[in-house]
Protein backbone atom coordinates (compact mmCIF):
# COMPACT_ATOMS: atom_id res chain seq x y z
CA UNK A 1 0.00 0.00 0.00
CA UNK A 2 1.29 3.25 -0.77
CA UNK A 3 0.23 6.43 1.08
CA UNK A 4 1.02 9.82 1.03
CA UNK A 5 1.16 12.14 3.53
CA UNK A 6 0.44 15.61 2.37
CA UNK A 7 0.86 17.67 5.23
CA UNK A 8 3.96 17.77 7.88
CA UNK A 9 6.15 19.36 9.57
CA UNK A 10 9.18 17.35 10.26
CA UNK A 11 11.86 20.01 10.74
CA UNK A 12 10.40 20.99 14.36
CA UNK A 13 12.09 21.03 17.50
CA UNK A 14 9.70 17.65 18.12
CA UNK A 15 11.65 15.79 15.60
CA UNK A 16 15.40 16.73 16.42
CA UNK A 17 16.16 14.14 17.90
CA UNK A 18 14.66 10.95 16.23
CA UNK A 19 13.57 12.07 12.94
CA UNK A 20 15.32 9.51 10.56
CA UNK A 21 13.42 6.93 12.94
CA UNK A 22 10.43 8.75 12.43
CA UNK A 23 10.70 8.71 8.33
CA UNK A 24 11.68 4.59 8.53
CA UNK A 25 7.91 4.15 10.72
CA UNK A 26 6.41 6.29 8.20
CA UNK A 27 8.05 4.19 5.20
CA UNK A 28 7.62 1.16 6.94
CA UNK A 29 3.77 2.21 7.62
CA UNK A 30 3.90 2.35 3.46
CA UNK A 31 3.89 6.55 3.81
CA UNK A 32 6.53 7.06 0.60
CA UNK A 33 5.82 10.49 0.07
CA UNK A 34 5.04 13.34 2.70
CA UNK A 35 5.09 17.06 1.95
CA UNK A 36 7.33 19.70 4.82
CA UNK A 37 4.87 22.62 5.35
CA UNK A 38 6.39 26.20 5.73
CA UNK A 39 4.68 28.52 7.90
CA UNK A 40 7.30 31.33 8.47
CA UNK A 41 9.06 32.26 5.55
CA UNK A 42 11.68 32.87 7.86
CA UNK A 43 12.11 29.08 8.48
CA UNK A 44 12.71 28.35 5.10
CA UNK A 45 15.73 26.69 5.03
CA UNK A 46 15.01 24.37 7.75
CA UNK A 47 11.62 23.38 5.71
CA UNK A 48 14.06 22.91 2.96
CA UNK A 49 16.85 21.46 4.56
CA UNK A 50 14.53 18.80 6.73
CA UNK A 51 12.81 17.48 3.17
CA UNK A 52 16.29 17.66 1.55
CA UNK A 53 17.36 14.30 3.86
CA UNK A 54 14.88 11.91 2.18
CA UNK A 55 13.96 10.78 -0.59
CA UNK A 56 10.26 11.49 -1.80
CA UNK A 57 9.82 14.10 0.73
CA UNK A 58 8.67 17.35 -0.55
CA UNK A 59 8.65 21.46 0.68
CA UNK A 60 6.43 24.24 0.22
CA UNK A 61 7.14 28.19 0.83
CA UNK A 62 4.97 30.28 2.77
CA UNK A 63 3.70 31.97 5.73
CA UNK A 64 0.93 31.08 8.02
CA UNK A 65 -1.85 33.48 8.99
CA UNK A 66 -0.42 33.18 12.62
CA UNK A 67 2.90 34.38 11.16
CA UNK A 68 1.35 37.22 9.02
CA UNK A 69 2.56 40.23 11.16
CA UNK A 70 6.27 38.98 10.67
CA UNK A 71 6.14 39.68 7.38
CA UNK A 72 2.40 41.76 6.34
CA UNK A 73 4.12 43.24 3.06
CA UNK A 74 5.71 40.34 1.44
CA UNK A 75 5.21 40.50 -2.31
CA UNK A 76 4.59 37.16 -4.58
CA UNK A 77 7.68 37.51 -6.04
CA UNK A 78 9.92 36.59 -2.87
CA UNK A 79 7.93 33.53 -2.29
CA UNK A 80 8.46 32.65 -5.94
CA UNK A 81 11.75 33.06 -5.81
CA UNK A 82 12.38 30.62 -3.26
CA UNK A 83 9.68 28.56 -4.88
CA UNK A 84 11.95 27.05 -7.71
CA UNK A 85 13.97 25.18 -5.86
CA UNK A 86 13.13 21.72 -7.22
CA UNK A 87 11.96 20.30 -3.71
CA UNK A 88 9.27 23.25 -3.55
CA UNK A 89 6.00 21.68 -4.88
CA UNK A 90 3.35 24.05 -3.20
CA UNK A 91 2.98 27.92 -2.08
CA UNK A 92 2.00 28.32 1.54
CA UNK A 93 0.87 27.10 4.24
CA UNK A 94 -1.34 30.50 4.21
CA UNK A 95 -4.60 31.52 5.05
CA UNK A 96 -7.31 33.28 7.39
CA UNK A 97 -7.30 32.83 11.06
CA UNK A 98 -9.92 34.38 13.21
CA UNK A 99 -9.77 31.91 15.80
CA UNK A 100 -6.97 32.91 17.52
CA UNK A 101 -6.17 36.35 16.23
CA UNK A 102 -2.39 36.15 16.58
CA UNK A 103 -2.15 38.52 13.64
CA UNK A 104 -4.29 40.92 12.74
CA UNK A 105 -7.15 40.77 10.10
CA UNK A 106 -5.26 43.25 7.48
CA UNK A 107 -2.47 41.57 7.95
CA UNK A 108 -3.45 38.32 7.39
CA UNK A 109 -5.48 39.60 4.43
CA UNK A 110 -2.07 41.53 2.87
CA UNK A 111 -0.03 38.03 3.21
CA UNK A 112 -3.10 35.63 1.68
CA UNK A 113 -2.94 37.97 -0.88
CA UNK A 114 0.62 37.73 -1.80
CA UNK A 115 0.83 33.97 -1.75
CA UNK A 116 -2.40 33.74 -3.88
CA UNK A 117 -0.62 35.59 -6.38
CA UNK A 118 2.52 33.62 -6.02
CA UNK A 119 0.15 30.11 -6.75
CA UNK A 120 -1.23 31.99 -9.61
CA UNK A 121 2.00 32.95 -11.70
CA UNK A 122 3.69 29.85 -10.41
CA UNK A 123 0.58 27.39 -11.03
CA UNK A 124 2.07 25.64 -7.72
CA UNK A 125 -0.93 24.53 -5.41
CA UNK A 126 -1.91 27.42 -2.83
CA UNK A 127 -1.91 25.33 0.81
CA UNK A 128 -4.80 26.99 2.77
CA UNK A 129 -5.81 27.21 6.45
CA UNK A 130 -8.98 28.35 7.12
CA UNK A 131 -10.52 29.09 10.59
CA UNK A 132 -13.44 30.87 12.02
CA UNK A 133 -13.51 32.43 8.77
CA UNK A 134 -15.31 30.44 6.27
CA UNK A 135 -17.31 33.40 4.51
CA UNK A 136 -14.62 35.61 4.13
CA UNK A 137 -12.27 32.63 2.63
CA UNK A 138 -15.12 31.53 0.12
CA UNK A 139 -15.52 34.92 -0.70
CA UNK A 140 -11.78 36.14 -1.23
CA UNK A 141 -11.31 32.44 -3.17
CA UNK A 142 -14.32 33.56 -5.71
CA UNK A 143 -13.43 36.98 -5.83
CA UNK A 144 -9.29 36.12 -6.77
CA UNK A 145 -10.44 32.70 -9.51
CA UNK A 146 -12.15 35.55 -11.17
CA UNK A 147 -9.02 37.44 -11.67
CA UNK A 148 -6.88 34.31 -12.99
CA UNK A 149 -7.12 30.42 -11.73
CA UNK A 150 -4.81 28.49 -9.34
CA UNK A 151 -4.96 25.26 -8.08
CA UNK A 152 -5.38 25.53 -4.47
CA UNK A 153 -6.07 23.01 -1.04
CA UNK A 154 -8.07 23.37 2.04
CA UNK A 155 -5.78 21.22 4.27
CA UNK A 156 -6.77 19.93 7.58
CA UNK A 157 -10.79 20.70 6.21
CA UNK A 158 -12.87 21.49 9.71
CA UNK A 159 -14.68 24.41 7.63
CA UNK A 160 -18.54 23.94 7.13
CA UNK A 161 -20.78 22.98 4.59
CA UNK A 162 -21.15 26.48 2.95
CA UNK A 163 -17.38 26.50 2.23
CA UNK A 164 -16.87 23.58 1.10
CA UNK A 165 -19.47 23.58 -1.53
CA UNK A 166 -18.51 27.10 -2.56
CA UNK A 167 -14.66 25.82 -2.68
CA UNK A 168 -15.66 22.42 -4.39
CA UNK A 169 -17.37 24.21 -7.14
CA UNK A 170 -14.42 26.50 -7.84
CA UNK A 171 -12.54 23.42 -8.46
CA UNK A 172 -10.40 23.04 -5.09
CA UNK A 173 -9.05 19.79 -3.47
CA UNK A 174 -9.46 19.04 0.30
CA UNK A 175 -7.13 17.35 3.28
CA UNK A 176 -8.55 15.23 5.98
CA UNK A 177 -6.29 14.68 9.30
CA UNK A 178 -6.82 13.11 12.16
CA UNK A 179 -9.46 15.21 13.38
CA UNK A 180 -11.62 12.92 11.13
CA UNK A 181 -10.91 10.15 13.46
CA UNK A 182 -12.15 11.96 17.17
CA UNK A 183 -15.72 10.76 18.72
CA UNK A 184 -17.24 13.78 18.52
CA UNK A 185 -16.30 14.76 14.69
CA UNK A 186 -20.20 14.07 13.69
CA UNK A 187 -20.10 17.23 11.96
CA UNK A 188 -16.96 16.83 9.98
CA UNK A 189 -17.82 13.32 9.24
CA UNK A 190 -21.20 13.85 7.56
CA UNK A 191 -19.27 17.34 5.91
CA UNK A 192 -16.42 14.67 4.35
CA UNK A 193 -18.77 11.75 3.09
CA UNK A 194 -20.25 14.45 0.23
CA UNK A 195 -16.44 16.24 -0.63
CA UNK A 196 -15.66 15.63 -4.40
CA UNK A 197 -13.97 12.10 -4.18
CA UNK A 198 -11.57 12.83 -6.74
CA UNK A 199 -10.27 15.78 -5.04
CA UNK A 200 -9.24 13.97 -1.21
CA UNK A 201 -6.01 14.01 0.35
CA UNK A 202 -5.14 12.92 3.67
CA UNK A 203 -2.66 14.40 6.28
CA UNK A 204 -1.55 14.22 9.70
CA UNK A 205 -0.07 17.62 10.51
CA UNK A 206 2.49 15.93 12.75
CA UNK A 207 3.34 16.87 15.60
CA UNK A 208 -0.07 18.15 15.86
CA UNK A 209 -3.58 16.06 16.09
CA UNK A 210 -2.55 12.63 16.66
CA UNK A 211 -5.24 10.45 15.55
CA UNK A 212 -7.23 8.22 17.81
CA UNK A 213 -5.87 5.76 19.41
CA UNK A 214 -2.80 8.02 19.96
CA UNK A 215 -4.73 11.59 21.16
CA UNK A 216 -2.42 13.41 23.51
CA UNK A 217 0.79 11.69 21.99
CA UNK A 218 2.85 13.51 19.24
CA UNK A 219 1.81 12.77 16.31
CA UNK A 220 3.92 11.52 13.19
CA UNK A 221 3.54 10.42 9.47
CA UNK A 222 3.16 6.72 10.16
CA UNK A 223 -0.11 7.47 11.39
CA UNK A 224 -1.58 9.02 8.22
CA UNK A 225 -2.75 5.33 8.11
CA UNK A 226 -5.69 5.88 10.93
CA UNK A 227 -7.14 8.34 8.75
CA UNK A 228 -7.28 6.52 5.50
CA UNK A 229 -8.99 3.87 7.59
CA UNK A 230 -11.58 5.90 9.00
CA UNK A 231 -11.86 7.50 5.20
CA UNK A 232 -12.45 4.19 3.85
CA UNK A 233 -14.93 2.89 6.59
CA UNK A 234 -16.65 6.89 6.20
CA UNK A 235 -17.07 5.98 1.56
CA UNK A 236 -17.54 2.70 1.70
CA UNK A 237 -14.24 1.98 0.22
CA UNK A 238 -11.47 -0.85 0.55
CA UNK A 239 -8.22 0.63 2.12
CA UNK A 240 -6.08 -0.11 -1.05
CA UNK A 241 -8.45 1.96 -2.75
CA UNK A 242 -8.83 4.72 -0.34
CA UNK A 243 -4.76 4.37 -0.84
CA UNK A 244 -4.34 4.95 -4.36
CA UNK A 245 -7.32 7.78 -4.44
CA UNK A 246 -5.60 10.24 -2.10
CA UNK A 247 -2.05 9.38 -3.53
CA UNK A 248 -3.31 9.77 -7.67
CA UNK A 249 -5.06 13.08 -6.17
CA UNK A 250 -2.06 14.02 -4.38
CA UNK A 251 0.33 13.55 -7.53
CA UNK A 252 -2.13 15.07 -9.87
CA UNK A 253 -2.57 18.40 -7.49
CA UNK A 254 1.15 18.54 -6.81
CA UNK A 255 2.38 17.76 -10.02
CA UNK A 256 5.48 18.81 -9.41
CA UNK A 257 6.50 16.08 -6.92
CA UNK A 258 7.76 13.19 -8.34
CA UNK A 259 5.56 9.92 -8.19
CA UNK A 260 8.19 6.88 -6.64
CA UNK A 261 8.74 3.85 -8.56
CA UNK A 262 7.75 1.44 -6.34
Amino acid sequence: MFLVDSHVNLHGEQFTDDLEQVVARAHAAGVETMLNICCKVSEFDMVLSAAEKFDNTYASVGTHPHEARENPDIKASKIIELSKHPKVVGIGETGLDFHYNYSGENDQYANFLAHIEAARQTQLPLIIHSRNADSQMADMLESEMKKGEFPALLHCYTGGTELARRAADLGLYFSLSGILTFKNAHDLRAIAKNLPEDRLLIETDCPYLAPTPYRGRRNEPAWVVRVAEDLAALKGWSIPDTAKRTTDAFFELFSKAKRPVL
